[in-house]
């Protein structure tokens, strides 16, 4: 039996979704026009192109971005593959990239049916008002996800030679570049959250930015409902 409209499904480990959701490799995708609310509207923040973090309760991700695509929002949740061992037996399951966190484009002007969505902790904020999540940052982490087979979670870091990708499917990424068991590796960092992500890579296919600089500490952000 098909899918209601909106309804997300997950089959396989990957989010899989009906005729009015996109999905392109692990990230998810929903794109609707949102339906007119009587809630107050918000700051400039949250015009429609802005992305915003939305911090979740633990291993509520997917749920909540089931409740919040079906009630019109557009939401990306990064995932990545990892295999874990279950009754002996070896399991491979796609896995949030940042635990605890997805993103939300625009919808602001409904924060109330946000925030009362089950499994919602609250929206990342700044100075008051929700975060905005830069753009590139989130180009660059969808092309992770959907281009290479081994992303994965990776601890922030705040040093380290700058560099970017010229070449292949993750051409135009920039990030740090570091070498762990003979392979080397480049973790783009969502400043914003405090995380970071790693992949692979070619060291033929990257250029340095820049000579190895202190970075400063990125501002400290609250969660605040």
């Amino acid at each position: 039996m098909g899918a209601a409209a909106g309804q997300v499904s997950f089959m396989n480990g990957s989010i899989c979704m009906n005729s009015a959701m996109t999905v392109t490799g692990r990230s998810s995708m929903h794109s609707v026009e949102p339906s007119p609310t009587n809630d107050e509207a918000m700051p400039q923040a949250g015009a429609a192109g802005h992305w915003h973090a939305v911090h979740t309760r633990y291993q509520h991700e997917k749920t909540v971005v089931q409740a919040l695509s079906s009630k019109g929002h557009t939401v990306f949740l990064p995932l990545y593959g990892a295999t874990h061992l279950w009754r002996r037996r070896a399991a491979r399951l796609q896995l949030p990239l940042f635990p605890g966190y997805l993103f939300l484009q625009g919808g602001l002007d409904r924060q109330l049916q946000i925030l009362s969505t089950p499994g919602v902790v609250a929206l990342v904020k700044s100075g008051g008002h929700p975060a905005i999540v830069p753009q590139e940052q989130i180009a660059a982490v969808r092309q992770l996800v959907e281009n290479s087979s081994q992303v994965e979670p990776h601890d922030y870091l705040h040093s380290g030679d700058r560099m970017m990708v010229t070449s292949g499917s993750l051409q135009g990424i920039e990030g740090i570049l570091i070498r762990t068991k003979g392979a080397f590796r480049l973790v783009v960092s969502m400043e914003l959250l405090g995380r970071a992500a790693a992949v692979e890579i070619d060291v033929s296919c990257v250029q340095r930015l820049c000579q190895p600089l202190l970075a400063a500490r990125p501002r400290r952000f609250a969660a605040i409902a």
